[in-house]
């Protein structure tokens, strides 16, 4: 019987690998890191002008913000946002984050009795329960958005701060709700510089 040896399958030249493998890197690089992204930016430019540009807030020739990031109000004449854990300092866009707290943190409840005694310090009149988005700050850090609980509790102090009847406040508070998309995703919410904006609007802060 006569025995035959196969001869070994010859094997591919680097150079064969290598080429194919770095034409498909550089034609997905232009795809999916350069077409792609100029792409969506120019169609968002172009159907959605406003939210492409970060969704600034103007008034007159000066941008005072943005209706997605949230920012810090301390004085007693405006409605205050809810609390933000990013760092270097609060609502930093560029560093979007949450506290990462257990809730048996005691630093946790150290910054949350902070918060509240701040909010009484402000209005110690106001016997309503402090609402917890007031005292708890989101997972982003940046939520721009309080709920109207939440701007109801501090309507009172606003209205005596800037001579206003309680009413009116109201109204206002009203009338910048956000309700659900759709009626029913999500929950009704109210963005506090829209809101500060509308009051400065209705009658400058003394």
């Amino acid at each position: 019987m006569k025995h035959t040896t196969s001869s070994p399958a010859a094997l591919p030249r680097p150079g064969g690998i290598l080429r194919p493998a770095l034409v498909v890197f550089a034609a997905l690089s232009l795809v999916t890191g350069l077409a792609y992204p100029f792409l969506t930016r120019g169609v968002a430019a172009v159907v959605f002008p406003h939210e492409a540009a970060g969704s600034l807030i103007k008034q007159g020739d000066k941008v005072v913000g943005s209706a997605l990031i949230g920012q810090s109000f301390t004085s007693p004449q405006y409605f205050w946002s809810r609390p933000s854990a990013t760092a270097p300092m609060p609502y930093n866009g560029a560093a979007s984050g949450g506290s990462n707290l257990g809730p048996r943190n005691p630093a946790l409840a150290e910054a949350i009795q902070a918060r509240i005694a701040a909010l009484k310090a402000a209005d110690p009149d106001n016997p309503t329960p402090v609402p917890v988005d007031l005292i708890t700050a989101s997972g982003s850090g940046l939520d721009p958005h309080i709920s109207p609980a939440a701007a109801a509790y501090q309507a009172a102090r606003v209205a005596r701060a800037r001579n206003l009847p309680r009413a009116q406040v109201d109204a206002l508070i009203q009338a910048n709700t956000e309700q659900p998309w759709l009626g029913v995703l999500g929950d009704p919410v109210v963005n506090v510089l829209m809101l500060n904006l509308a009051l400065d609007n209705l009658r400058p802060a003394p």
